[in-house]
């Protein structure tokens, strides 16, 4: 039996939570973002919006037996789909291993705007966590958000794909602004180093092409910490298991700069 949904608010800020590439945590900063923003008296719902290979249900440990595949088929409604999380916010989750989102069709697209579309009024922030790279998939589910939250690590790989990520949005979605989030960071001052070479970088190759420059805004980083890998090992949430730590430290002060801006 699903929990009732919350009531309906004035305003939604609706975010994609992407990255050039696997492996950065995207999906990992989601989840914890949304229950630092949840600590923070937020409504919050996290979409799982990488369709064929789904992974939030596995970082927070659930077992869903309605996934957003079965509203798309009409096998569920909507709200039946929409799920309690650990750590105070909700989930709508996407199937795994669903050869049929591969690529984005009329018919999903239009799917995935409605399901938005109804969601939105009922949620202070909703984080759509996307695939990795610049797939049609991708590109769409970025295309319903109003921000766009680009994590990266400090390798030369992470940075190689953002940009790639960050010149096709700003291209094809005519988008100048993005919010920046460099994970796994290791020393001070590292993620205002990487900020700063991505930004040269655009602003050499990419801004000359548009008719306004694009901008990184560093909305954070999060500190490499054992934690992390000891969570994600146990399927845990990381702020509710080990809400102290360094990268739950650093992810709560995320949240607090996102709700300062509204």
């Amino acid at each position: 039996m699903t929990a009732p949904l919350p009531s309906t608010t004035p305003s939604s800020r609706i975010m994609a939570v992407t990255s050039g590439k696997g492996g950065v945590g995207k999906t990992f900063v989601a989840a914890n973002l949304a229950a630092a923003l949840a600590r923070a008296g937020r409504k919050v719902l996290v979409l799982d919006a990488d369709l064929g290979l789904a992974n939030l249900d596995v970082v927070l440990n659930l077992y869903p037996k309605i996934t957003l595949h079965d509203v798309f088929t009409g096998k569920s409604t909507l709200p039946n789909a929409i799920l309690p999380a650990p750590g105070g916010f909700w989930v709508l989750l996407a199937g795994s291993g669903m050869v049929e989102y591969s690529r984005m069709t009329p018919e999903v697209r239009d799917q995935l705007q409605q399901v938005i579309a109804e969601v939105e009024p009922r949620f202070d922030h909703v984080l759509l966590d996307t695939g990795a790279g610049i797939s049609d998939v991708v590109l769409y589910t970025v295309s319903l958000a109003g921000e766009v939250l680009v994590v990266i690590t400090p390798e030369p790989t992470s940075l190689t794909d953002a940009y790639a990520t960050i010149k096709v949005l700003a291209q094809t979605q005519g988008r100048r602004r993005f919010q920046l989030l460099v994970n796994q960071t290791r020393r001070l001052g590292e993620a205002r180093a990487v900020r700063l070479q991505l930004q040269q970088v655009i602003d050499r190759y990419v801004s000359p092409q548009l008719d306004a420059p694009v901008r990184l805004d560093l909305l954070g980083e999060v500190p490499s910490d054992t934690a992390v890998r000891e969570c994600v090992l146990r399927r845990q949430l990381m702020l509710e298991t080990v809400p102290g730590c360094p990268a739950s430290l650093a992810l709560v002060a995320l949240a607090q700069r996102l709700t300062a801006a509204t």
